[in-house]
């Protein structure tokens, strides 16, 4: 009971108030602020069950003690000590109370400012975690497209923000490239995308993509029986005539949008949506540029819905990787 007040009575009260943005945020910092301390230590040590050593691959292993709430395990072949976040992007980050209120602001698409005040920590370490925690998450993506699979590609101006040194002459922000067309100071990002909607994306680079990026990025993932949808580029006729692949083609230039089922209307609604997403950073590096398409891909896919899920893919995903480098 709350001050002679069931916690249903409670709970009904606030279902049935219609709460703004900022009256949200702060009941979510309330709750996080009183949920157990060792909750997200429980989700991690859930996600990541007993593991192999990390150093050599052996699943022999035994519990030896604990640290920072985390159970430590030792190797039986190397003798080394571990625990579950060795030798991921996740290790060594401290504050582990506050990961899951992070998490909450990253499916919100905070910026890096506003998710340091709400949870509490630096606007550094805010920035630390965005760049750890989302590749992670982005991690987890579909291993095959299937049926009719529409592939386009996007460009953007390379930028160098937060750079110490520069490789070319400073601009504004906002800034134009110095000749029309696309040219090697555009970032490329591909992006293919079934009629299921399992979408999969790539940086590829500056200019235009080529035929070997192509076979790089798309032939791995593409089904034997796949129909390739794509703009009249070159590059695409001729890695579907190498591939093997079933190749449609649309002729943007000239006009023409769609032939039937033959068109590029969701992978290029992905573009429109990722772009418009995207704005509220106010400009992001190019060397970040896979992280943000593939926070926006796992947001846009659905299935990580709560801060939970999203650790608990982070782990998860992080475990697998850890096992396929060694």
């Amino acid at each position: 009971m709350m001050q002679g007040l069931f916690f249903e009575e409670v709970f009904a009260a606030l279902a049935s108030l219609q709460l703004d943005t900022d009256e949200v945020a702060r009941l979510r910092t309330w709750i996080a602020a009183v949920a157990h301390p060792g909750e997200c230590l429980d989700l991690i040590a859930k996600a990541a069950g007993t593991p192999c050593c990390p150093h050599c691959q052996c699943p022999r292993v035994h519990r030896c003690g604990s640290a920072s709430g985390l159970q430590r395990w030792r190797c039986l072949a190397c003798g080394r000590s571990f625990n579950a976040l060795t030798n991921t992007p996740l290790a060594r980050l401290r504050k582990k109370a506050a990961w899951l209120p992070y998490l909450q602001c990253v499916l919100e698409s905070r910026t890096v400012r506003a998710a340091a005040e709400l949870v509490g920590v630096h606007r550094t370490t805010s920035f630390r975690w965005r760049h750890r925690f989302v590749p992670g998450a982005a991690n987890k993506r579909p291993a095959r497209l299937e049926g009719m699979v529409e592939a386009d590609e996007t460009y953007m101006l390379e930028s160098q923000k937060g750079s110490r040194h520069l490789t070319r002459p400073p601009r504004r922000r906002g800034g134009v490239a110095k000749r029309r067309g696309i040219t090697r100071e555009h970032e490329c990002l591909l992006v293919a995308r079934d009629r299921s909607r399992r979408t999969l994306d790539f940086h590829t680079g500056r200019g235009q993509v080529s035929v070997s990026r192509l076979k790089d990025c798309l032939l791995p993932v593409l089904a034997p029986a796949v129909l390739l949808i794509s703009d009249s580029a070159a590059a695409y006729r001729a890695f579907a005539l190498e591939a093997g692949i079933a190749h449609e083609t649309v002729n943007l230039r000239a006009g023409v949008k769609a032939r039937g089922a033959i068109h590029l209307n969701n992978v290029n609604g992905w573009h429109a949506r990722f772009k418009t997403w995207l704005k509220r950073f106010n400009g992001i590096a190019s060397r970040y540029l896979v992280n943000y398409s593939g926070w926006q891909r796992f947001l846009n896919d659905g299935e990580l819905r709560t801060p939970a899920q999203l650790l608990t893919a982070i782990i998860q995903c992080a475990t697998c990787r850890q096992k396929l480098t060694n």
